[in-house]
């Protein structure tokens, strides 16, 4: 086994412009092109209302503090890293049972059929470990996909605040990942309904 030397930079975070995709998938190529995802995207962008706009989002993983994907599997085969990366399943453990798939609250673990493999964004762990930037955010031609820091994001977007707290229903979701919202807003309400 080779070591890995980790030089994950805690200064920099992952955030995500909804207003800003443009649906071009250029992130799923890159995605794709990630040496470590065997030409398999792990990230998907889809319409937000197919037959009301043309307005797309990107699916990415939020990377949840208390990842209710890791806590559904029954195989064990979902861990959270000490940088706050939930990597996708484990290969030899995972059993394919989708629990992950029905519970994650932002619909983003799929489950890969031919391989009976669940795959989700693991934020380029490999490259961002060596204090790469995910490979999304740097083929991303609208900004819709920002790695860096927080002083970056504030003087690029001074009308728009990163939140990283979400509430569905009762439950509320603390992410790694931001989602950019408008200014002053604390978190996003998700209608559970």
């Amino acid at each position: 086994q080779r070591m890995i030397t980790t030089t994950f930079r805690t200064d920099l975070e992952f955030f995500f412009d909804p207003q800003r995709c443009i649906g071009c998938k250029a992130c799923e190529m890159a995605c794709a092109e990630c040496e470590t995802n065997g030409q398999t995207s792990m990230i998907h962008v889809d319409y937000v209302d197919r037959f009301l706009t043309t307005q797309t989002s990107v699916q990415v993983c939020m990377h949840c503090e208390d990842p209710v994907c890791a806590k559904v599997c029954p195989a064990d085969a979902i861990t959270k890293d000490e940088f706050g990366i939930v990597h996708s399943a484990n290969t030899a453990r995972c059993i394919a049972c989708s629990n992950c798939v029905d519970a994650c609250p932002f619909g983003v673990p799929k489950k890969v059929e031919p391989i009976d493999l669940m795959m989700k964004c693991n934020m380029c762990y490999d490259r961002t470990s060596a204090g790469k930037k995910p490979m999304c955010a740097t083929v991303c031609p609208s900004g819709a996909l920002f790695f860096g820091s927080r002083e970056q994001i504030s003087k690029s977007r001074p009308n728009s605040t990163p939140v990283n707290t979400f509430r569905f229903g009762q439950q509320l979701v603390k992410t790694k990942v931001n989602i950019m919202m408008p200014k002053g807003a604390t978190e996003l309400v998700v209608d559970s309904e």
